[in-house]
């Protein structure tokens, strides 16, 4: 199984905004810190923000930052919201399979385990263990350089 380019940066997006602090965000410098297409990010702040991961704020000021606190963002959450399809096996997807097996099948039932192994795994790590794991995050996504410009408050 392979996570897609949009889990991966939803992953990236959502570290950064814990980073941050509770600042506001722009996706400019997200976009910067990764080296991504902003284009890109915000295609994944759609379904991020439906789901209540993030919060957008609008305006000249505006940006974006968690919708619930890091330690409440489990990886799982992440990847529900970003991955179309977890079919590991024809015998996943919806519709016709040939196999005459298909209910019965002891591969399925195998790779069905493996999957809500999978699943669990991500449910023990949320966005916050992952920025804690590393204390330079900040240096490394260039926040520190972002804390000694000015910024303007945040409307109340």
């Amino acid at each position: 199984m392979r996570l897609t380019k949009q889990t991966n940066y939803a992953v990236r997006m959502l570290m950064y905004c814990a980073a941050n602090d509770g600042n506001l965000s722009r996706i400019p410098e997200i976009a910067k810190a990764y080296g991504v297409s902003e284009l890109f990010l915000f295609k994944i702040l759609q379904p991020l923000t439906k789901a209540g991961l993030i919060e957008t704020v609008r305006g000249r000021n505006g940006g974006v930052r968690l919708g619930r606190s890091a330690d409440k963002i489990s990886l799982f959450d992440v990847v529900k919201v970003t991955e179309d399809s977890f079919a590991m096996a024809e015998c996943f997807e919806d519709g016709a399979v040939e196999c005459p097996l298909v209910d019965s099948c002891g591969l399925n039932s195998a790779l069905r385990k493996a999957l809500n192994a999978f699943f669990d795994v991500l449910t023990e790590y949320s966005i916050d263990d992952l920025v804690k794991a590393r204390p330079q995050i900040n240096f490394l996504l260039g926040l520190d350089d972002l804390a000694q410009r000015p910024r303007a408050a945040l409307p109340a």
